[in-house]
């Protein structure tokens, strides 16, 4: 394993971080496959990963529930005395604060749940413009110094979908911020804080964190065949999976990638492709934003599967709508994507269920209009399968 020192944090990170929002599960996303995720868990960190990511929502049956993530992070490391072996990451619920004693509240729970006394790294999750107001009005700067004075807490940060004007703004306010966790890929360069926040990042020796790596594996699955044409051009073979990991670790402001891995197998490849040198040459770098072009004229949307849009309350599926609307776009074979939306979507589910309510508006990472989206896939699709 290849280790960076994340940021003025001076912590040595891995560069491949254990991110547990995509565990494997049993039935249903609230049940984890504990016996197969401690396997995963167990494997990353016998072969250096040293940094998991986990989040106070992941794996809970609402959209903004109480996870099981945690508690089952919490309950491996125990179990196996790993927690003084790793840097334990998780998030404090940003959206559900209404008063300034709820973070301590929430704080709390998270230790509880976690099985520790602090956490290593605690990050504000996923700010939004409205979030950040609303948490610094109640005071979430102070809560942060009492947290790293206690030692609850030995580093703070925050994670974000937002554009690189307001990701300054809120860099600029707090000097004790030592991690940033936003959104990169090949695809997103431009999207969101993209490589200008990485840029601003180096520059203020605030460590950096990578979500999305794969794009919620869009990167590496259902690959169109201009795109695998492309990649037999390079003069290095990768995998899809190696082109996108090392295109980020190619790069000087990046100190750790996070990967949801959801198998074993997922775990020793990312691992193998992390614990190797490999620098892309300008060749291939061009290759890659040449892949890029091609990949944003197939994509219908943006959406990564990271499930914050669900349950719908009113049960229309939107991750697997938008997917099956997107592979059909990306792989040109609307007809395949039909079936599989007609035969593993229920009929109340799909995207004519819509009733445009827009509670789903305020937690698309991706910043979406979600039901506009689910209105394209209604007219690109239709409501029964019987016109191609």
């Amino acid at each position: 394993m290849i280790y960076n020192k994340l940021g003025k944090s001076n912590l040595k990170v891995s560069r491949l971080g254990f991110g547990t929002m995509r565990l494997p599960t049993i039935n249903s996303n609230a049940d984890i496959d504990e016996i197969e995720a401690s396997k995963m868990l167990e494997y990353g960190i016998e072969n250096g990963i040293n940094l998991i990511d986990t989040a106070y929502p992941y794996h809970s049956k609402e959209l903004d529930g109480n996870g099981n993530s945690e508690k089952f992070v919490g309950k491996f490391l125990k179990e196996n005395n790993y927690r003084d072996e790793i840097l334990l990451c998780t998030k404090s619920p940003s959206w559900l604060m209404e008063k300034k004693s709820d973070f301590d509240y929430y704080l709390d729970i998270q230790l509880d749940k976690l099985q520790t006394d602090y956490i290593d790294i605690y990050l504000l999750h996923s700010l939004t413009v409205p979030d950040w107001n609303k948490v610094k009005d109640l005071g979430v700067l102070d809560f942060l110094d009492d947290c790293l004075a206690s030692g609850k807490v030995k580093h703070v940060g925050f994670s974000s979908h937002i554009e690189v004007d307001y990701l300054i703004e809120i860099l600029d306010e707090y000097p004790k911020w030592e991690v940033a966790l936003t959104q990169m890929n090949y695809l997103d360069e431009y999207y969101q804080s993209g490589v200008m926040g990485l840029d601003y990042l180096k520059q203020v020796n605030v460590g950096s964190m990578i979500m999305e790596p794969l794009r919620g594996g869009r990167l590496v699955q259902n690959i169109p065949k201009e795109i695998r044409e492309l990649w037999n051009m390079a003069k290095v073979k990768r995998t899809p999976v190696e082109w996108a990991l090392q295109y980020l670790w190619n790069r000087d402001d990046v100190d750790c990638v996070l990967s949801g891995m959801t198998s074993l197998d997922q775990v020793k490849e990312n691992i193998k492709i992390a614990s190797k040198e490999d620098t892309i040459s300008e060749y291939d770098q061009e290759l890659i934003r040449e892949v890029a072009r091609t990949y944003r004229t197939f994509l219908g949307n943006r959406c990564t599967r990271c499930g914050y849009c669900m349950p719908c309350p009113h049960g229309v599926d939107i991750i697997n709508c938008l997917t099956e609307y997107n592979i059909a776009h990306m792989m040109n074979d609307p007809k395949a994507s039909a079936m599989q939306y007609f035969s593993l979507i229920d009929d109340d589910s799909r995207a004519d269920s819509c009733v445009e309510c827009m509670e789903c508006l305020p937690f698309c990472t991706q910043m979406l209009n979600i039901p506009e989206e689910l209105q394209k896939v209604y007219e690109y699709f239709g409501s029964e399968f019987d016109h191609f």
